[in-house]
């Protein structure tokens, strides 16, 4: 009886019988990969290293490993199997390039006991997750095995312009051919880890058709969910701050041209969420089996290490308990996500056009999940950066409704002040005399009681550098010139601040130019 264990996803699943796989046991499966995969690569030690060349992409070793064993290969309980190594120096690159020695390769990978996963999609795959929680293997269609094969050269060069990507990370692509059956098998890295509880986990491609998780999906204790079921869960998606949604789309946009690039289609975005909140209710308890294997060494291989551009931020957020997360929110919820796209091994080819040509007849030809290359990763990075994936603005300081007072507002403020000087003008004059007549305090002169910004007294500007006040949006500066004049001995110049709750504008909005002769031969300018 063998024993799976979803990925973070829940706990064991215990079936009435082991599993099988093209007639093979998943135990004898197992025990095959961990003694194929550690006799190549400790085989592959011995070879120098040096760049790599275009034949290295096709170039296929072979070893035949006997239950009784041999002069190179060791003895086992197996059936008799022939394990096939493909590209391997090819692969042993892309290892360096993520900083993965062989000596932790092949720990990861041998020394410890495989786990076995549920599948939560259609294709039938075999998952194996290693108990570090680093590498995941899967087993794969010889024409998918094929078409990997052929995209190793392309798939080369742009992880070397660009190791921070959100797509699959190949580490060894392997073949196992036991009594005419052939396994074939890809190692990958691991998106979501099981130290993370996921409370929530969505299998998105931006389709609508049949995009809703089933019946059965629904009833396991951690089901994964799709596109329709993300829009009535999350109606508002995930929110980020600005760099780090820059950041992630723009990791998406340079994946999807990638893919564009090599005719894929029909990949996925895996997306793992861990709710910061409810993990606090549960106690903080991890997900799968509860061990807590340590932080992941790989490079590049958490989610924010990713996206990040620099990485110093994201090795400040990689710790045991983020895991490499990318912190989000919803308006109810602090989360971490955790993300990674899949199921990229999809090509455009004969039998893919013909499924969504007759898709199109008989549904929406748009929301159909099998679609042209182009259009795909055209709607895929729509439905991410708008329904999924959002930005968050930060609260910013709102001016009051008295700063944004209109133009047409303030001209008819300034005619009021105009109407009522030229019906009051002995009285303005009878007012500006007593305004002379007040006792400065500390060279200024305050008229808190009047509440007229036309009533100054006939004192010098003391300001040099310019014969006009400057305007604000809380004050308002009148600047007078007239002759000088002493009282009590005290000589009064000064700058007046007015405040004036029915005229608050700024230098753009309005001026108002005011100029009232005098008998006294003083001249009075408002500026507003």
């Amino acid at each position: 009886m063998s024993t799976t264990t979803e990925n973070g996803l829940g706990g064991p699943r215990s079936t009435g019988r082991e599993k099988t796989y093209k007639k093979t046991t998943s135990s004898a499966l197992k025990g095959a990969i961990q003694l194929g995969i550690g006799y190549t690569v400790g085989n592959l030690t011995s070879k120098p290293d040096r760049d790599v060349l275009m034949q290295d992409f096709y170039m296929v070793e072979s070893v035949f490993l006997p239950s009784e064993g041999s002069n190179l290969t060791p003895a086992h309980h197996y059936p008799d199997f022939r394990f096939k190594t493909y590209a391997p120096l090819a692969f042993r690159y892309f290892r360096d390039l993520f900083g993965i020695k062989p000596d932790d390769y092949l720990y990861s990978l041998v020394n410890e006991p495989l786990i076995e996963l549920t599948n939560p999609g259609a294709s039938g795959s075999l998952f194996y997750l290693t108990s570090d929680d680093e590498f995941i293997i899967k087993t794969v269609q010889h024409k998918e095995a094929k078409f990997l094969q052929r995209l190793l050269p392309g798939y080369y060069m742009n992880l070397n312009q660009n190791p921070r990507t959100l797509l699959p990370k190949f580490y060894g692509l392997y073949c196992i051919q036991s009594g005419g059956i052939n396994i074939r098998l890809v190692v990958m890295n691991n998106v979501l880890p099981r130290s993370v509880k996921m409370h929530y986990k969505y299998d998105l491609k931006g389709s609508t058709y049949k995009r809703r998780a089933s019946r059965k999906e629904r009833e396991k204790a951690c089901p994964t969910y799709k596109d329709l079921d993300f829009q009535d869960m999350h109606e508002d998606g995930l929110y980020f701050d600005t760099e780090t949604y820059n950041n992630l789309m723009k990791t998406l946009q340079r994946d999807c041209l990638v893919l564009e690039s090599f005719k894929i289609m029909d990949y996925s975005l895996l997306l793992g969420v861990h709710v910061l909140d409810q993990s606090h209710r549960d106690g903080g308890e991890a997900g799968g089996d509860g061990r807590r294997p340590v932080g992941q060494r790989v490079l590049y291989s958490t989610a924010m290490e990713s996206i990040q551009g620099d990485g110093k931020a994201a090795e400040a957020l990689t710790t045991d308990d983020t895991m490499g997360g990318i912190p989000a929110k919803t308006h109810k919820e602090k989360l971490f996500i955790f993300l990674g796209i899949i199921d990229i091994l999809q090509s455009y080819r004969f039998i893919k056009k013909l499924e969504h040509s007759w898709k199109a007849l008989v549904y929406d030809g748009d929301s159909i999940s099998v679609h042209r290359p182009g259009f795909y990763a055209s709607r895929f990075l729509k439905f991410m950066s708008t329904r999924v994936f959002r930005k968050s603005h930060p609260i910013r300081f709102s001016p009051s409704k008295r700063t944004r007072t209109s133009i047409p507002a303030l001209k008819s403020s300034s005619q009021e002040i105009l109407s009522s000087d030229e019906r009051n003008e002995e009285d303005r004059r009878d007012r500006l005399g007593g305004a002379r007549s007040l006792a400065s305090l500390d060279g200024q002169a305050v008229f808190g009681s009047y509440h007229r910004p036309d009533l100054v007294p006939a004192n010098p500007f003391s300001y040099e550098g310019s014969s006009m006040g400057t305007i604000s949006t809380s004050s308002i500066f009148v600047n007078v010139d007239n002759q000088t004049e002493e009282r009590d001995n005290v000589a009064s110049s000064s700058t007046f601040t007015l405040e004036d709750s029915a005229i608050c504008l700024t230098s753009e909005q309005s001026t108002m130019d005011v100029d009232i002769d005098r008998d006294d031969g003083s001249v009075l300018d408002v500026y507003l």
